[in-house]
């Protein structure tokens, strides 16, 4: 049972026992937790027949770092998508499609905001370069509630090379940079986007700001030059999607 993984956080192992439940293996229960948060985790795990135990505390606090709400699953092993499951997904997409890119954003707990708040601005993916970036782990799962097991994450060869692609299919490439002249809220997000995020003071690479069609700020009004990449991201995602129910048809 080594190969498995352990998720924890009573969000995370929630949507992986209503999403994935053929990867939970068993799930662990701190003694004593019977409370209501609990019953839908338990009755989902019934109807998955997946395996409840139960642990003390101080032992399920050697298995993980984090805070795990004394709930731990054992899962298979997670899946990152690839290039070409990326082009499978789009294929199958209708409308205008909405992508988030991370360009080196290495900090574990900023890639599970970012997912979070990607899939509840309503986001198609969020790609990633394969090298020097954060992946999926305990702690992106834990900090996503539960989005992680939705959102697909895609871990891209060449973020160039992917870019360009997107560029052929038809989607605008809008990446962030604080000296760009113009602001978040006057750019036409409405169509097919690919909003860039670059890392936290380093911002995107090069190449990658070379592939953007467009580059966009967002208007600071205090004392500090930039923001949490996640909350930056949480801005330029639902200005998004706030253009996209504006330009809704009337029914």
């Amino acid at each position: 049972m080594s190969d498995l993984e352990k998720v924890y956080g009573l969000h995370a192992v929630e949507a992986l026992l209503r999403h994935h439940p053929k990867r939970v293996k068993q799930v662990w229960l701190a003694e004593g937790r019977d409370d209501p948060r609990v019953q839908s985790l338990l009755q989902l795990a019934a109807d998955s027949k997946v395996r409840v135990g139960q642990c003390e505390r101080r032992e399920m606090d050697a298995w993980v770092e984090g805070v795990h709400q004394g709930v731990i699953a054992d899962v298979s092993p997670s899946q990152v998508w690839g290039d070409a499951m990326l082009e499978e997904l789009l294929d199958r997409t209708e409308g205008a499609p909405l992508l988030l890119v991370l360009d080196g954003v290495t900090d574990p707990h900023n890639l599970g905001a970012c997912l979070r708040t990607a899939d509840a601005a309503g986001a198609l993916a969020v790609i990633i370069p394969k090298d020097k970036s954060a992946t999926l782990n305990a702690t992106v799962r834990k900090v996503a509630c539960g989005a992680a097991e939705v959102i697909p994450l895609v871990a891209v060869t060449n973020l160039a090379r992917t870019l360009e692609k997107l560029q052929q299919r038809g989607l605008w490439i809008v990446g962030t940079a604080g000296e760009a002249e113009q602001e978040i809220y006057d750019q036409d997000l409405s169509g097919p986007i690919v909003m860039v995020m670059g890392a936290e003071g380093k911002g995107m690479r090069r190449l990658t700001r070379e592939h953007c069609d467009f580059l966009v700020r967002l208007p600071m009004g205090g004392s500090v030059s930039s923001l949490n990449v996640s909350v930056a991201t949480g801005v330029c995602l639902f200005e998004a999607r706030r253009q996209r129910r504006l330009a809704r048809p009337a029914r």
